[in-house]
């Protein structure tokens, strides 16, 4: 999960499926981490399912 939150960092606007081809594993997997992220509150959806970016809560 800390690595799918390290290329949010560096590529918000990075789709599941993106980074799921960088990192090797599947995009549902990937799915299911920013899932996680989210209901722990370390990640925000900014803007639509398209044109939007992922934000990074920094507490």
């Amino acid at each position: 999960m800390l690595e799918t939150l390290n290329w949010i960092e560096k590529d918000p606007e990075a789709t599941a499926e993106q980074i799921a081809k960088l990192i090797g594993k599947s995009s549902r997997t990937i799915e299911k981490h920013i899932a996680k992220l989210k209901d722990a509150g370390i990640l925000i959806r900014k803007g639509g399912t398209f044109g939007g970016y992922w934000e990074i809560v920094r507490e």
